[in-house]
């Protein structure tokens, strides 16, 4: 039961920082759906939103893999910033390492190596889960090679500086508990403001992507705006996580 008590505050604070992600969630979705951005009934007509198409083609046990794919992906993409501020927040000389400094570009780097891997689980699996057809189906409504390669290496560009920032940001929480605060509630905080950002541009970069037509101006803007936020809470958070270890 002791251990049970001492457990207790940092499992409560982790189901916490969940729903306020549900929340967060579903007020995007509310609003995607609201706006058009989204839509929630089955297409199966030509002229549609992209995704709208790539989603009837993923149907039956196609649909029940990706989701596992897509779980493994954020699983790793969530472990990589947790793992990031653990090594940081390590005194000097625990499990007979020294301490590492948390620093934006290691950051990034990181960040940006979580994000390949995450996306390499997913297309392990995902290339085992469609069969010709769909993949024919796929190919046939997607854009050319050039515009693919583009929209991954913006995706990747996304994702490096994201999982970054969100490193850096857990790093910061630390060294605010450090300098007496709570642990729990500054990265509840943390969620709930750095979340509504994300989920904001998240909503808007959809509003770009999901379209018959994908206006790659308009989108590379939305890809661009996401990549200044993510490196403003990046450097921001390294900044804050300097002044509370003053502090401290």
């Amino acid at each position: 039961m002791k251990d049970m008590k001492a457990m207790a505050r940092p499992f409560l604070a982790l189901y916490a920082m969940a729903l306020v992600i549900a929340l967060l969630g579903r007020i995007g979705l509310a609003v995607a759906g609201g706006t058009g951005v989204l839509a929630f009934d089955y297409i199966s007509a030509s002229g549609v939103p992209v995704l709208d198409v790539i989603c009837s083609i993923l149907t039956g046990s196609a649909f029940v893999a990706f989701l596992f794919a897509a779980g493994l992906a954020l699983c790793v993409s969530t472990a990589g910033a947790v793992l990031y501020g653990a090594l940081a927040s390590r005194a000097e000389g625990d499990a007979g390492a020294p301490a590492v400094r948390p620093r934006p570009l290691t950051a990034f780097l990181w960040g940006w190596a979580t994000a390949l891997v995450a996306l390499a689980c997913l297309v392990v699996v995902v290339l085992g889960i469609l069969s010709a057809v769909q993949v024919g189906s796929m190919s046939s409504k997607l854009p050319g090679l050039p515009i693919i390669v583009v929209g991954v290496i913006g995706f990747a560009a996304f994702l490096g500086t994201l999982l970054g920032a969100a490193s850096m940001v857990v790093c910061a929480c630390v060294a605010r508990w450090r300098a007496g605060h709570s642990l729990e509630l500054s990265l509840i905080a943390a969620v709930a403001l750095c979340g509504a950002v994300v989920a904001a541009l998240t909503v808007g970069t959809f509003s770009a992507l999901n379209v018959a037509s994908i206006s790659l101006p308009a989108l590379g803007g939305w890809f661009a705006a996401d990549v200044v936020a993510n490196v403003a809470m990046l450097f921001g958070a390294k900044v804050y996580a300097d002044k509370m270890s003053l502090a401290s």
